[in-house]
């Protein structure tokens, strides 16, 4: 079995209302100097099998087809 990560964030430029909203709701908790956020989306997933390249190519694959817009969002892929 393998384990993966893949984090999955928004391109440079391209405008984050969550982040945003994040941003804002941490000011008003009391969390001061925060410049900026980002938000993002993380998925664990186990890959059957013990071919690290083979299994990267797939997980390359699910993030291309369905786990990121890569219109707008950069991905990476981190095998435990």
């Amino acid at each position: 079995m393998i384990k993966a990560r893949i984090v999955v964030t928004l391109k440079n430029g391209v405008l984050d209302p969550q982040g945003k909203a994040i941003e804002g709701a941490l000011g008003t908790l009391g969390f001061e100097g925060v410049a900026g956020v980002r938000q993002g989306k993380v998925f664990d997933v186990v890959v059957e099998g013990d071919d690290r390249e083979k299994a990267k190519s797939e997980l390359a694959a699910m993030c291309e087809k369905l786990l990121a817009n890569t219109v707008i969002e950069n991905y990476a892929v981190e095998i435990a």
